[in-house]
């Protein structure tokens, strides 16, 4: 491509943080109407890199050109109103309000001292159609799939003119059949002119849609890739510096007893609405059962439930036969309970404490952690300097305040945390959201290692192939309740997907929630 198709170009662009150089002199070019992966560890420097194009950073040195001139973007209305738009990985919506209405928002389109919602809509209309964006301008965002929820927010880009669109893990909450129909728009986007970046961890996706790729390391760029010349495992080895294994590597499962019971279990949501039905699952040690969905679809609930942090409206629950349906967070712990939580933010973690003290959180009241009423610092410190090293959390001390750490290094300490307590049950929602290739080998070879070892693992994923290469049973939700329960030796990705989008049998129907 010549010089005039350069419609974004990064030159040198350098971010500091106290410790960190999270960007080093990176420099790129995107050209009009292509697709660019951006491939990297966690902590290699892709958000950073992100947020300064976005106008939510500013850099230390650099400077970024659109369209071949410099600008100076210093927030994200500088950016918008340089044509770039960003579609965040958490959407940014208003449930109660419509999808004209949430299109609007901020960019408000008036008649005289009305809001003229009538031109609005007919501008969303003309978007859809232009770009295959199939979607009810009138309808309540609360009411729509993620699916069409993620096209909303790509409207809403388009809406104020994006030309370079930024796409920020996509297709984390899609099923196969939305990824699919994701990559269809954006190829339209791509015929139409507009420029993608296209973040993800998801190496097939890469390949599948890309045009070029680039690959940071450690805040630099290592290396470009061309898709029709990589494979999976050459751009893993970019990103992470050595050999991975993309398989898990496990045989087959031996359950033993039965460690959790769920019984005809209902769960309210925070609105008051049933979003776990009659659902009734077991999981025996020695297995890992995967339960599969699209987000919000009751997964939440039911993990919040299993593990105190939800008050059960109905049915029962038990661990190696001790009932266990109302009891509190503590109890669940000290009833053999490990979990990974799917907000590390909100229930993981304290954000302002120290990794030493995250790391011995369930367990600070106990020995070896506390002697009476006194802390055992030495222990404490040892403790997390082996589990630091061993599971590859990027800090400079183990003192470091977890909320100072990337996302990936804090749901690494949330999993070396969880992963080396002695348990009966691991509930583990979404434990390698966020992770590298390289990480995500290393908590898939520690999760396998726990079955083998006799302990029950229920695992919560959005992630399909998570799911699929993990689990020796796979329970799919949808709509709060379980609609079938495969074995995972035979399931197929399509067909789990089907099920995902709630598409079932009669026969399957009439055995909801049973295991």
């Amino acid at each position: 491509m010549n010089a005039p198709d350069v419609v974004l170009e990064v030159r040198g662009l350098t971010k500091r943080f106290p410790g960190v150089l999270a960007n080093d002199h990176i420099s790129l070019k995107v050209h009009r109407g292509e697709v660019l992966g951006l491939l990297g560890e966690n902590g290699a420097g892709k958000s950073t890199l992100m947020n300064m194009i976005y106008g939510l950073y500013a850099p230390d040195e650099g400077e970024i050109l659109v369209n071949g001139r410099p600008i100076h973007i210093r927030n994200p209305n500088d950016a918008i109103r340089a044509g770039i738009g960003m579609v965040h990985q958490h959407f940014q919506l208003v449930p109660v309000l419509t999808v004209t209405e949430n299109v609007m928002l901020g960019n408000e389109s008036v008649r005289g001292p009305f809001l003229d919602r009538r031109s609005a809509r007919a501008r969303i209309i003309e978007i859809a159609e232009q770009y295959g964006l199939h979607v009810d301008p009138d309808a309540m965002v609360q009411d729509l799939s993620v699916g069409v929820q993620q096209r909303v927010e790509i409207i809403k880009a388009l809406y104020r003119k994006a030309e370079i669109l930024i796409l920020d893990e996509p297709s984390a909450v899609l099923t196969p059949q939305e990824t699919e129909g994701l990559f269809s728009i954006m190829e339209t986007l791509k015929a139409r002119g507009v420029s993608i970046i296209f973040i993800t961890h998801k190496l097939k996706e890469v390949l599948r849609i890309c045009d070029r790729i680039m690959v940071l390391r450690l805040g630099k760029v290592v290396g470009e890739a061309n898709p029709k010349q990589s494979t999976q495992e050459s751009l893993a080895s970019m990103m992470v510096g050595r050999e991975v294994l993309l398989s898990v590597d496990k045989t087959p499962a031996t359950p033993g007893d039965t460690v959790l019971e769920i019984s005809h279990l209902n769960v309210l949501d925070d609105r008051k609405l049933p979003a776990v039905r009659d659902v009734s699952l077991i999981v025996r040690s020695g297995e890992i059962v995967g339960v599969a969905g699209v987000q919000g679809n009751g997964q939440t609930e039911l993990v919040e439930a299993l593990t105190g942090l939800r008050p059960v409206q109905g049915g029962h629950i038990s661990i190696v036969g001790k009932d266990v349906t109302h009891a509190s967070p503590r109890k669940v712990t000290q009833a053999g309970v490990a979990h990974v939580p799917e907000d590390r933010q909100k229930n993981g973690m304290v954000m302002p404490f120290p990794i030493t003290d995250n790391i011995r959180l369930q367990q600070y009241y106990q020995a070896p952690y506390s002697v009476g009423i006194l802390s055992n610092e030495r222990v404490i410190a040892e403790h997390a300097e082996a589990l630091v090293k061993q599971y590859d959390v990027r800090t400079p001390s183990i003192d470091t305040s977890i909320g100072s750490l990337s996302g990936g290094n804090q749901q690494k300490v949330i999993i070396a945390r969880e992963l080396s307590r002695h348990s009966k049950l691991l509930v583990a929602a979404q434990p390698t959201r966020g992770l590298d290739v390289g990480s995500i080998e290393f908590i898939h070879k520690q999760i396998v290692r726990m079955r083998d070892e006799g302990v029950a693992v229920l695992l919560v994923s959005t992630e399909l192939d998570e799911i699929m290469s993990l689990s020796d049973r796979i329970a799919v939700m949808y709509a709060g309740r379980i609609i079938d329960i495969v074995d995972a030796a035979t399931a197929t990705r399509e067909s789990i997907g089907l099920l995902m989008a709630g598409v079932h049998s009669e026969a399957e129907l009439k055995a909801e929630g049973t295991a």
